[in-house]
């Protein structure tokens, strides 16, 4: 059976946006396993020792911002690297240069030649406290223009810096930009880190909840010092759980993963198809709004897990157990979507 693909997240945001402050904190996960591709390496203000116990294998793409490359080689021998199986990482973080175009980048994770990856989403930056001074300005007599194309990309959007407006202001400031990326994207989560802080969880699966035990201890000291140092935490994600009753309804399932309940940002999980010719297995991941499947090996147990903020767990629960319904008198027409889209996913 080939090895899993290995999701590809790429960092976005406008200069001084907080990619390296988000990036930062998704790396001091304990237990996963990342390998980093950067414009610049040495700018990541992380210690040796988290470097050490956290990230498995780093590369540094030179030659200014990804997207104005005029080929996309460098980026590809990065990922190439970085998703060998014998690394086993858990996913891959690409930040991107300031300037560089969501879109752009968006496209090259997606048409890379590395064939052992996949997109895994592109999470926008966007500094609450210059927004309308830098991506966002007036043109002549304050007049604002289209919002930015690049949220068109984003399959998240976390604003930054909002602990730094004033009191009087905060809220305003928040629902002004919430409108303006609501123009160009209405479906697209908008999650507030007023610290440069997100739950991991929303960017890759945790291989686990410790570290190994032989991982470097360092890089576990390492991250309870910061903790201690700088008590402002992210705002947990959610996770609601559905195990599958048996052999599920293949068109109802990506009924779900087409239109999920709201909030939900990540939706992944194992379902097992009836067919003619015996029974078939998937595993199947939603990052925004670009869904992924591919086939797997027989054994485990089935069942859909939904991630996001704020969710209505009930609502979400509810939803997750009727598209795992038992399979219909009828599954061809939901095995061929089924069967097309894990075509195009590879």
């Amino acid at each position: 059976m080939t090895p899993p693909r290995v999701p590809v997240i790429a960092l976005t945001g406008f200069l001084g946006a907080g990619k390296t402050t988000v990036l930062n904190s998704i790396l001091r996960a304990p237990g996963a396993r990342f390998g980093v591709a950067v414009n610049d390496f040495g700018a990541i203000n992380v210690d040796a020792a988290l470097i050490t116990g956290q990230i498995d294998e780093a590369a540094s793409i030179a030659g200014g911002c990804l997207c104005c490359m005029p080929e996309s080689d460098e980026l590809d021998r990065a990922l190439e690297t970085l998703s060998d199986p014998r690394l086993r990482l858990d996913a891959i973080l690409v930040e991107a240069s300031g300037v560089a175009e969501p879109l752009a980048v968006s496209r090259l994770v997606r048409f890379s030649a590395a064939e052992r990856t996949r997109p895994g989403g592109v999470i926008e930056m966007v500094d609450a406290l210059s927004y309308f001074d830098t991506v966002d300005r007036a043109g002549p007599g304050g007049h604002r223009g289209e919002p930015p194309a690049r949220f068109a990309a984003a399959s998240l959007v976390v604003l930054t810096k909002t602990a730094l407006l004033a009191d009087g202001e905060r809220e305003r400031v928040i629902a002004e930009i919430t409108a303006r990326i609501r123009l160009r994207s209405e479906e697209v989560p908008i999650l507030e880190a007023p610290h440069g802080r997100i739950d991991p969880e929303l960017v890759a699966d945790i291989a686990q909840a410790e570290d190994p035990p032989d991982q470097l201890p360092l890089a576990a000291v390492t991250r309870q010092a910061r903790a201690e140092a700088d008590p402002h935490q992210h705002v947990h994600a959610d996770a609601v759980t559905v195990r599958a009753p048996g052999p599920v309804d293949a068109g109802a399932v990506l009924d779900l993963f087409e239109s999920p309940p709201p909030g939900v940002y990540r939706l992944k999980g194992t379902i097992t198809v009836s067919t003619p010719r015996g029974a078939r297995h998937y595993v199947m991941h939603l990052v925004g709004r670009h869904v992924h499947v591919a086939s797997r090996p027989a054994g485990g147990e089935d069942g859909l897990v939904a991630i996001g903020m704020d969710l209505d767990a009930a609502q979400v629960r509810a939803r997750l157990a009727a598209a795992l319904q038992e399979a219909s008198a009828s599954p061809a027409a939901g095995l061929r979507r089924l069967i097309r889209l894990r075509r195009l996913s590879e």
